[in-house]
């Protein structure tokens, strides 16, 4: 989930605690299901009935406990093919839930349409900027351009909701434009970069039945 640039000062911050962890036999798979259990509760009954700090703060706690899974992996001999794909479908979720969280509460007692409008898009591109990755790998092409991605998308849309919450006027108005702006870059970075490795390739041709 965390940028490039900022796993290595993460490591050592949660280094000690997922010794601990790891020792205690807590597994990988148990700390991506409680964050992102926790994500979803969080932005469902929070962030949907308008406690936007509130449910800000608490999706961002959980948040930081999804990042430990891989550490803690690394830390017991390595990841799982099917804990990777237990972690992506974990953020995929909680993704949703936060955004379909504010799509709920801006389309009731929220009552603000542009909000909704603008929820609804960056959710669409968020899924769109992971597809494309997705989508890319399993063809064999790498695909790591993008000046919005998961990191930076949770950091908008959560202080946005959250300055929000605090009274701050506009607060999630120009997180969102921000992020919408951002998230359709970053798909167009992705399409083009795709578009340029994979010149002149086809895809294999599978064998016939017997």
């Amino acid at each position: 989930m965390l940028g490039s640039n900022a796993r290595p000062a993460v490591a050592r911050f949660w280094g000690p605690v997922v010794a601990r962890l790891a020792r205690a036999g807590v597994t990988p798979d148990m700390v991506t299901i409680t964050g992102t259990v926790g994500a979803v509760v969080s932005a469902v009954f929070l962030i949907g009935n308008g406690w936007l700090f509130w449910g800000s703060f608490a999706v961002t706690v959980f948040v930081l406990l999804d990042m430990l899974d891989g550490a803690l992996a690394r830390a017991r001999g390595g990841g799982s093919v099917w804990g990777a794909v237990l972690d992506s479908t974990g953020d995929r979720a909680a993704d949703a839930a936060i955004f379909g969280a504010l799509v709920w509460w801006y389309s009731g007692d929220g009552d603000n349409r542009l909000l909704v409008l603008l929820a609804l898009l960056c959710l669409v591109l968020g899924v769109l900027t992971s597809y494309i990755k997705a989508r890319a790998e399993g063809v064999g092409l790498a695909c790591d351009v993008g000046v919005v991605e998961r990191t930076e998308r949770l950091i908008l849309v959560l202080v946005g909701a959250g300055f929000t919450g605090l009274g701050i006027p506009y607060a999630a108005h120009v997180a969102l434009w921000l992020l919408l702006a951002g998230s359709a870059i970053t798909v167009g970075q992705r399409v083009a970069a795709v578009h340029r490795a994979a010149a002149g390739r086809s895809l294999p041709v599978p064998p016939p039945a017997p």
